[in-house]
């Protein structure tokens, strides 16, 4: 079954590849389409858009490091962020981060191996009243304390 995913996914990229033919400058736009294919950017992804583009590798691996919306690493099913803020700060917000980190075995950028959780860095959630705060995917909690970490983890399978 995981071998036909990738399969599919190899046969969407082939057909993103052929609506470029013969367009200039769409190094970016192919990039973006592959990793809405497969949610980031596999090394043997960018090779064969290296290789139809008839560009160096290490152009294509450039291009996708220097811009933000790429990524090159799978993300996890739910996105969490932790406001770093000046309120959050102050109120432990750093705090939070920790914990969130131990309970999930992983560092902050990184994603957990069963790709369930990503934890994201953030500067700012724009909920200073409610601070501390985490945001799991699009559900704001404020007030986060380490008592609700588990509790809230758990609500995300």
């Amino acid at each position: 079954m995981i071998s036909n995913l990738i399969d599919k996914k190899d046969i969407d990229l082939e057909k993103i590849l052929n609506m470029y033919v013969g367009h200039n400058g769409s190094l970016i736009p192919i990039l973006q389409a592959t990793q809405e294919i497969y949610g980031y950017l596999p090394k043997e992804a960018m090779k064969k858009i290296a290789n139809f583009l008839k560009l160096p590798y290490s152009e294509v691996y450039g291009v996708a490091t220097f811009y933000a919306q790429f990524r090159l690493q799978p993300r996890g099913k739910h996105i969490i962020r932790v406001c770093s803020g000046t309120a959050c700060h102050v109120r432990g917000g750093d705090n939070i981060l920790k914990l969130i980190e131990e309970e999930l075995g992983i560092k902050s950028g990184e994603t957990t191996a069963d790709l369930r959780f990503t934890i994201e860095p953030v500067a700012c959630l724009g909920a200073c009243g409610l601070a501390p705060v985490v945001m799991i995917d699009e559900q704001t909690f404020g007030r986060v304390t380490k008592d609700k970490i588990s509790k809230l983890l758990d609500q995300f399978q």
